[in-house]
């Protein structure tokens, strides 16, 4: 079985913890003085000439994006806070996944029904899940933001010189330029995320394409262009056709939760089934995830669904993306209750929790307070170490007092 872990991949979470200070780290305050900095911004952004020139950009594109650019002071300061970790799982779902938006979705499925198929067949990836990504990143277009990258971008890598992911970002989006890409075009986000698919200027340079060949593929304002771009994203990011992301299943009783991980068929054999009456996939590995553990619904993972962290690694995201897809084909909401009350840990909670796991030798993955598989297969083998039951990988509050009781540096 593959292992996976807490990592960071492309997106939006990845710039956001990319700007995140690091432990120790003495956060630059320069945002209340750039009326007098001006002349340093500009001294630093003609010191990436060097940069620029090696990718290619021409002399006239870099003087020209650059002229009379000024610090943006409305930057953000970096926090290290996200909704897709610190909002229980039961309230970023009712956020993410409203009637507007599924009713919004089945509409563009029957709009752009022929756009959708030829997509289909060309990268292999459910015409559902490409909406339902449109519809998560940017409310079908309406949330993709309006700020100019080259601006935020410069000042980002201006302000924070610890992470060369901005200066890095802010040459691809001059290479965008060069290559024709208008300069009106390039808003978005104030980190760099563009368009519908919100790409970062990388991104866009690898994933994004024209539906029609043009050439160029105008993510912000043609709707076949931002799902082609997507598809092609997921596709190149290990999409399976032919394996839903997920499903959601029911638990016989006294089920033994003897792994977390195996393939569908072995869940099949041990009495798991799906909640809606169908078959379980006969192929392909599944991951078992009780987002509130055993007395709250519980899903079967495919590989597909660790295709959808790629665009946010965040299981709240992933599941609320998946969730989104099946509504719009049609299927209904989630089945199982999920319980009330359910105390959340706070982040350093978890952190702490991540430390005592590793203390006992279950937990080689960074303290870092998000919980995601390798969190939840330390917890597990935690649980099976004391005979818990149900060993269901769920961090709740009695596993971290358990292990503050526990003590201890070593399995047991």
């Amino acid at each position: 079985m593959k292992m996976r872990g807490d990592t960071r991949c492309l997106a939006l979470v990845l710039l956001v913890l990319c700007a995140a200070p690091q432990e120790g780290f003495a956060e630059p305050s320069p945002y209340a003085a750039f009326d007098t900095q001006t002349t340093a911004f500009r001294d630093f952004l003609q010191s990436l000439w060097p940069l620029a020139a090696a990718k290619g950009v021409r002399r006239e594109t870099f003087d020209t994006a650059l002229a009379g650019l000024e610090p943006d002071p409305a930057a953000p300061k970096p926090s290290t806070r996200q909704a897709e970790f610190d909002k229980p799982l039961k309230a970023y779902l009712a956020d993410s996944v409203t009637a507007r938006r599924v009713s919004q979705g089945k509409a563009m499925l029957r709009q752009q029904s022929d756009v959708l198929a030829a997509i289909e067949q060309r990268f292999g990836v459910p015409r559902d899940i490409l909406i339902a990504t449109y519809g998560v990143e940017t409310d079908y277009g309406r949330a993709a933001g309006g700020k100019d990258i080259i601006r935020s971008l410069a000042t980002l890598a201006f302000t924070r010189k610890d992470r060369d992911i901005f200066k890095d970002e802010l040459v691809a989006a001059l290479v965008m330029l060069d290559r024709g890409a208008p300069r009106e075009k390039l808003r978005g986000s104030w980190a760099g995320a563009m368009g519908g698919p919100q790409f970062l200027p990388s991104a866009y340079l690898k994933y994004a394409v024209a539906y029609d060949g043009s050439g160029f593929a105008d993510v912000w304002d043609k709707p076949q262009d931002v799902l082609a771009s997507i598809a092609n994203f997921l596709r190149a990011s290990g999409w399976r056709p032919g394996l839903p992301w997920g499903v959601e299943v029911g638990l016989p009783e006294r089920f033994d939760f003897a792994f977390l991980r195996n393939y569908f068929r072995a869940f099949s054999e041990r009495g798991v089934s799906r909640a809606d009456g169908a078959a379980l996939p006969d192929h392909g590995e599944a991951t078992l995830f009780l987002p509130s553990g055993a007395r709250g619904p519980a899903f079967l993972l495919s590989d597909n669904y660790w295709v959808l962290k790629a665009y946010n690694n965040s299981d709240s995201y992933a599941l609320s993306l998946g969730h989104l897809a099946d509504r719009i084909r049609g299927a209904p909401g989630v089945r199982a209750r999920w319980p009330e009350p359910e105390p959340m840990l706070s982040r350093s909670d978890k952190a702490e929790m991540q430390r005592l796991l590793a203390q006992r030798g279950f937990y080689k993955g960074t303290i870092d307070g998000r919980f995601g598989q390798a969190s939840r297969d330390a917890i597990h083998a935690f649980q099976r170490s004391i005979a818990e039951h149900p060993a269901d990988g769920y961090g709740s509050t009695e596993i971290l007092r358990r292990l503050r009781e526990s003590g201890g540096t070593g399995r047991r």
